[in-house]
């Protein structure tokens, strides 16, 4: 056990975790445009780069949920609560060989989109012998659901205590109606419940990023980044340094979120 001072803790170099959720076409991709290209890792877990592919940044991508534990292994550093047999443990962190190349150089890990990993996590989950029923051999998909919502959480917390880092998770928004069609919700659209309601809690700030309109019929894009909120979108802004809307610009927000720190005073 370690008893950080407040001098050193306040010279940390401190990173935001952030999900920012919208509509399909609303332009979560091309915040990368925002960001410096030299100091972000792009995730690309989906192959819908087009918008982004004359950026000189430096990609990873992902298409299978064991490369993604390898991925959030080298992002997070070992983690001393797990056993050397489990992933994140210190050898899983050794045997990858450490941390990524480059990785002092990364202030930014943009994942696009953590939708397309909690389905690579379920696929992955749904295979694994406990999603098989012992008696019958059937598929047990609730069991599937289970091993499938723990996992995301590890591999949530995991890329969490990247303290230095900025992590950005994209997620497609999706309008929940009933059986008769009546709104319910706005939220990420995840696969299985878990996710979806720890994430909120894990993550520093949830940005709604929508086309708002003011009532002139002139919709512009905007974050919505606090709630209550006329709309209903999903937000949360543990800074505190968020006015309800910002401008869909992420590099100016992230630099809003973790302003530069003035250099201390001495005394005479």
């Amino acid at each position: 056990m370690k008893i950080i001072g407040a001098d050193e803790r306040l010279a940390e170099k401190r990173g935001a975790k952030i999900l920012i959720t919208g509509p399909t076409g609303v332009g979560k991709t091309s915040l990368l445009r925002t960001v410096d290209p030299k100091h972000t890792l792009f995730i690309d877990a989906e192959a819908g780069d087009l918008s982004v592919r004359d950026i000189p940044v430096d990609t990873i991508r992902v298409d299978d949920w064991r490369i993604a534990v390898d991925l959030a292994c080298r992002i997070g550093g070992p983690n001393p609560s797990f056993p050397p047999t489990s992933a994140y443990s210190a050898a899983h962190y050794e045997a990858l060989g450490g941390a990524l190349p480059k990785a002092d150089t990364y202030d930014t890990v943009f994942l696009d989109s953590i939708t397309e990993i909690t389905r690579l996590s379920f696929r992955h989950a749904e295979q694994m012998p406990e999603a098989t029923s012992a008696r019958t051999g059937a598929k047990d998909t609730r069991a599937a659901y289970g091993l499938h919502g723990r996992q995301m959480v590890h591999w949530l917390q995991q890329l969490q205590h990247a303290r230095e880092k900025n992590v950005v998770f994209v997620a497609v928004l999706e309008k929940v109606v009933d059986e008769f069609n009546r709104f319910i919700e706005w939220r990420p659209q995840l696969e299985g419940g878990k996710t979806g309601r720890e994430l909120p809690a894990i993550v520093d700030q949830v940005i709604t990023m929508n086309w708002v309109d003011f009532g002139d019929a002139r919709p512009v894009r905007a974050f919505v980044c606090t709630v209550p909120n006329p709309w209903g979108y999903p937000a949360k802004d543990r800074s505190g340094r968020l006015e309800q809307l910002e401008p869909p610009d992420l590099g100016k927000l992230i630099a809003k979120l973790i302003p530069v720190a003035a250099a201390p005073v001495k005394a005479a």
